[in-house]
């Protein structure tokens, strides 16, 4: 069955689910353990104000007034889990240098465990410098090293998973990738074979590198961009019957359970062959004031994955997913989800009355 937008608000009637159901989630949500895995970065930004233009080039004078380091990428999927009572266990390598020191300090003062949280002689931290003037973005600026992972960091790695996989119970694995080198093809490969064999879900949030590297994952979670660079396809983002083809595609090429795609102000579309019947729905996106969509990705993927470990429904999944995403672009800079909002409006959108 697909659900397309402009009919989301007759079948909605028909896909409510109770209160109850709804609440039990967000229990279950506590104290979940969730391995995430990828790409971690800082977020570095200078607020300040624009009056004018400068006399050297026709470029706004920020006037600084606060600077401020945040967790980004993977690292802020992990805050995500945690803002929404589940425990992060964090697995990337960063470089061993002042920006690592400054990441581990983040980490710790967000109280977020660093056990697998590798130093590489070889690399730098990853900081994305964003400059805000009058509350919004005028530039930013990376420093960064994307090449792969070298053999030894790999090792380093794969060795720390190993060791979170025997020490915790873990409900979900994310696979967070920003093309930074991380996620190389045999992290993914062995990470995959270590939680299938462990009966764990592993969710991806892709990018175009390594897009045709997750194959039987449980959950694949890429926004429409990625998806016509994976495929090599153009298709505009109100095309559903295109885009549902070019899933059922990809998701039979790959044996991947769960693909579920954001496409932005059109929603979001899901595809759900993991109890052998197709199950479909497109979910309309809800009217906000979008601010700044930075991270929202990081939050559906939070979401998502969470809901997996806890065997919710794919269209409780995607509702609540979708949600969850557009609530951190009402907000400038990148914001783990707020719960309790979420399910104020959970109970809102999705409850049966």
């Amino acid at each position: 069955m697909i659900f397309s937008a402009d009919r989301y608000k007759k079948i909605q009637i028909y896909m409510k689910i109770s209160r109850n159901r709804i609440k039990a989630l967000f229990d279950e949500f506590d104290g979940k353990k969730v391995m995430i895995l990828g790409d971690v970065m800082i977020d570095a930004y200078l607020w300040g104000k624009v009056d004018r233009i400068s006399p050297e080039a026709p470029v706004p004078v920020v006037s600084v007034k606060k600077r401020e380091n945040l967790l980004g990428g993977a690292a802020n999927v992990a805050l995500n889990i945690k803002a929404l009572g589940a425990v992060p266990l964090l697995c990337s390598v960063v470089g061993n240098d002042i920006r690592g020191e400054e990441f581990a300090a983040l980490l710790q003062s967000d109280g977020i465990s660093q056990e697998c949280i590798i130093r590489s002689r070889e690399r730098i931290t990853t900081t994305k410098f964003r400059i805000i003037g009058n509350k919004a973005q005028m530039l930013r600026v990376d420093e960064e090293i994307d090449t792969d992972l070298s053999a030894e960091d790999e090792d380093k790695l794969l060795a720390g998973i190993l060791g979170v996989f025997e020490k915790h119970d873990i409900g979900a694995v994310i696979l967070q990738d920003y093309n930074k080198g991380v996620l190389t093809g045999r992290v993914i490969r062995e990470v995959n074979a270590m939680a299938s064999s462990r009966g764990i879900p592993v969710v991806v949030d892709p990018k175009k590198k390594n897009f045709d590297a997750y194959r039987k994952v449980d959950l694949f979670k890429p926004n429409l961009k990625e998806l016509c660079e994976g495929l090599k396809i153009e298709m505009d983002l109100r095309d559903i019957d295109k885009i549902r083809e070019a899933v059922v595609r990809w998701q039979k090429q790959q044996a991947i359970s769960i693909v579920m795609v954001t496409l932005s102000e059109a929603g979001l579309f899901i595809r759900d062959v993991s109890d052998g019947e197709p199950v479909e729905h497109h979910i309309a996106a809800h009217l906000r004031n979008i601010t700044d969509v930075s991270g929202a990705g990081d939050t559906v993927i939070s979401v998502a994955s969470l809901c997996r470990a806890a065997k919710a429904p794919s269209f409780l999944m995607a509702s609540l997913s979708n949600l969850a995403g557009g609530l951190v672009c009402e907000h400038v800079g990148v914001v783990p989800v707020d719960r309790e909002r979420l399910l104020r409006e959970a109970l809102e959108f999705i409850a049966e009355e």
